[in-house]
């Protein structure tokens, strides 16, 4: 005797104001930690600008609400409190991962996390990969767009093209995360996505938005590649303000993304480049 096919359910209608779906692949996140799970440290750059701690804070409440019961604390590298010697300062004796908030491999990411961790010996410290580049983070600067005024009638216009706005760094694999990151993002929108640097690096977000326009594409948007509100952000949603997108800020993908890593540095297939530190308490 067979079994009864499953029922199937019933479609639903999504309310008027439901987040939009997503078409990435989303790591499986949300099951409970372990007892003795090691504390996610999420270590934000930090800003001057008022709105960034508020915007990192709504992104953890976010990953919180992913993970319950994850002890989850906030650390920042300068600029505002708490700063990271002080979050670790308040672990001693516990297992913590670091999860910078911080979209490619840099001078921050080999250095002043890595510096930070063996200061404080207490800690038995992991550090994880940056946010970027990943299929999620293109998700989120896809919906932003979206939110710009991209529309799916762009895909594939010839007078459409993206800046992608990143902050920029000397360290030549920065430069080569935010390049994949381009290339991702074209892949998603059908159209060319000139990565561009508020510092350090060339192209400006200025100097390519004219390099689209003698190309024809003179209906330009800037992705704000940045994970909050900041100077190195604002400086580049003015050069396109009519159609610059927000930074990724507390989108759902960017949540899921942080807690992606966390648990890739606990894997025992984690990637050989991650940094880990066992440090004896």
């Amino acid at each position: 005797m067979t079994e009864p096919a499953p029922e199937r359910p019933r479609p639903t209608t999504a309310p008027p104001h439901a987040p939009r779906p997503t078409t990435t692949a989303v790591p499986h996140v949300t099951a409970p930690p372990p007892y003795g799970a090691p504390v996610l440290v999420a270590v934000a750059h930090g800003s001057r600008d008022p709105r960034a701690p508020r915007t990192v804070r709504a992104l953890l409440d976010r990953v919180r609400d992913l993970r319950p019961g994850l002890d989850v604390r906030l650390a920042h590298i300068e600029l505002n409190a708490p700063l990271l010697p002080d979050t670790l300062d308040g672990l001693r004796g516990a297992d913590a991962v670091l999860v910078p908030l911080l979209l490619g491999r840099g001078h921050h990411i080999k250095c002043d996390l890595p510096a930070a961790a063996a200061a404080a010996p207490a800690v038995r410290t992991r550090i994880a990969e940056p946010l970027g580049p990943h299929p999620l983070l293109v998700e989120a600067l896809y919906e932003r767009l979206l939110d710009a005024g991209w529309a799916p009638a762009d895909r594939g216009g010839p007078r459409t093209g993206v800046v992608l706005a990143a902050a920029g760094s000397r360290d030549p694999e920065s430069a080569r995360d935010t390049r994949r990151t381009a290339r991702l993002l074209a892949a998603r929108l059908g159209v060319p996505v000139v990565p561009a640097y508020a510092s350090a690096a060339a192209p400006t977000v200025p100097a390519a938005l004219r390099a689209l326009a003698a190309r024809g594409r003179h209906r330009a948007f800037v992705a704000s590649y940045f994970t909050a509100p900041g100077r190195f952000a604002s400086a580049c949603a003015a050069a396109a303000p009519h159609r610059a997108a927000a930074p990724l800020g507390d989108h759902p993908a960017t949540a899921r993304l942080v807690l992606h890593r966390y648990d890739r540095a606990l894997s025992p297939n984690a990637p050989a480049d991650t940094v880990t530190l066992l440090a004896s308490a």
